[in-house]
């Protein structure tokens, strides 16, 4: 999918949502239309028909719409009866919501590295830092959320069979990631339930807030529709738990509608524009790399720089030729304020440190990446690059 602008001057966005629009803005309209005509702006007739395309194209079982990704992850651990006492393993090099609701609920996140090629969990160190929660007995180990970075899926059959040994819930942060497979299924099967993201500018985004929980597990997805709502029974005044506030506007999903017939299609252009990016900087960067086995739903391309100084330099050149560029993430979690004292505590006798993690935040750059580049667009930010180094 490209434009036919002059290849030299037209913009090139880091995120094109507008291209996108262009070709579904009569069916967003519409659904819009028929929402305010019926009126059931929560939990109308939309969202039960986005649950049902959702878990048709994942092969899940089960698929429920919620109020954001953030709010998946909240539901799925709520469902678990995660809280105080218990650590939540967690990749150290991931956006912040990954490790904020395992704190708001109380439980402790206990930070692990990443592998330096794939940028996901490290499967050695999560055991090295297992084997230290286990031996203290301060804290429960009682879940893992791998993230599929970038889009890249997580070695999910390692992690659930880590998980099913020590009797913990598997969790995959799919966020980024959503059309990407693993051994020819798509995310969505992997871990006991997989959070979704409809942030705008995921490979399925709406223009809001918006998520989903999938899984194969019925007991689990009844209890997520009750969390979502308040830990409502059978009737809206029935009251079996304590809930929240959860989940997905009419709009939202009437938006994920429309959207939905381009996902395959989309997943092909971004596979494409990340081959032509891989043979245009391969041999200059660092370019990531797709195990065999598994498909990239290239939510985010990120490269690696030699140092910082070389990074700043390439940043410095994209900004000048006009092209957008961002760092997906510039600080590792247990750097952060907000998590240092949990990391502190997270392992008593001395948390091992975290070396690829930090040397990732250094290093890593993130190109523009959506369906709707063309060849010469990604040529034009290859150039950039290049002359940069």
């Amino acid at each position: 999918m490209s434009s036919t602008n002059h290849p030299e001057t037209r913009p090139i966005a880091f995120f094109d949502m507008k291209a996108q629009q262009a070709l579904i803005r009569a069916e967003i309209d519409a659904g819009i239309a028929r929402i305010l005509e019926h009126g059931r702006f929560i939990q109308g007739p939309e969202v039960d028909a986005i649950e049902a395309q959702l878990a048709g194209f994942s092969g899940a079982k089960h698929a429920v719409g919620v109020s954001s990704g953030t709010d998946a992850l909240q539901i799925a651990m709520m469902a678990e009866g995660i809280g105080p006492g218990d650590a939540v393993f967690l990749p150290a090099f991931t956006y912040t919501a990954t490790a904020e609701v395992p704190l708001a609920l109380g439980a402790t996140p206990v930070f692990v590295d990443v592998e330096p090629g794939s940028f996901n969990i490290d499967l050695a160190d999560l055991r090295r830092r297992l084997a230290m929660v286990a031996h203290e007995r301060r804290l429960r180990p009682r879940a893992v959320i791998g993230v599929d970075l970038y889009g890249l899926p997580a070695d999910w059959p390692a992690i659930r069979a880590l998980c099913a040994e020590h009797g913990m819930f598997a969790l995959d942060d799919a966020a980024q990631a959503f059309g990407g497979a693993l051994g020819g299924r798509r995310l969505g099967t992997q871990a006991d339930a997989t959070a979704l993201s409809f942030y705008p500018t995921k490979t399925l985004g709406c223009y809001g807030d918006g998520g989903a929980i999938l899984t194969d597990d019925a007991d689990r997805a009844e209890l997520y529709r009750s969390l979502r709502t308040h830990g409502e029974g059978k009737s809206r005044y029935e009251v079996l738990r304590t809930g929240m506030n959860g989940r997905l506007d009419s709009i939202q999903a009437a938006i994920l509608l429309a959207k939905m017939p381009l996902l395959e299609g989309e997943l092909a252009a971004r596979r494409q524009a990340a081959g032509w990016y891989g043979a245009a900087l391969g041999n200059q960067v660092t370019v990531p790399r797709v195990p065999e086995g598994a498909e990239s739903a290239w939510g985010i391309y990120t490269i690696l720089l030699q140092d910082t100084a070389q990074r700043s330099r390439v940043q410095a050149a994209m900004q000048a030729a006009g092209l957008p560029s961002a760092i997906y993430y510039p600080k590792p979690l247990h750097r952060q304020p907000a998590y240092a004292a949990a990391h502190a505590r997270g392992i008593e006798a001395g948390a091992p440190p975290l070396p690829v993690s930090e040397d990732l935040c250094t290093r890593c750059l993130s190109l523009p990446m959506h369906p709707y580049l063309s060849e010469a667009d990604v040529g034009r930010v290859a150039e950039v690059v290049r002359s940069a180094l």
